[in-house]
């Protein structure tokens, strides 16, 4: 298994998402149930020098699943809108989208 990495990186990645996902609205991401729940967790599962918090690794790992989950499906929808729902294409714009270019007819008919 790969390693996780700090749970503060993972923390900012899911608040940039949360921002990402929410911030449309007109209202402000920090105002959402989603970010005061992350806030919470990260808060009532770190390690203090009182306690040995066995569910902070588990809690991490949720995180970073969260995260992964947010940045695909905010990838996926980027995606979608590129390549999706355009209708009927040329073959001129076909080309262009996978980087090629229609040869040229001689005689100046293409």
């Amino acid at each position: 298994m790969a390693a996780l990495g700090s749970p503060l990186r993972t923390l900012r990645g899911l608040l940039r998402e949360l921002r990402h996902a929410g911030g449309r609205a007109g209202r402000s991401y920090r105002d959402t149930a989603a970010y005061r729940h992350v806030l919470a967790a990260f808060r009532a599962h770190r390690v203090t020098s009182e306690k040995l918090c066995r569910a902070q690794q588990e809690l991490h790992f949720q995180a970073a699943t969260y995260l992964c989950l947010l940045r695909s499906v905010r990838q996926h929808a980027a995606l979608h809108r590129e390549y999706h729902g355009k209708g009927e294409r040329s073959p001129e714009e076909v080309a262009g989208l996978v980087g090629f270019r229609l040869p040229q007819q001689p005689g100046g008919k293409g």
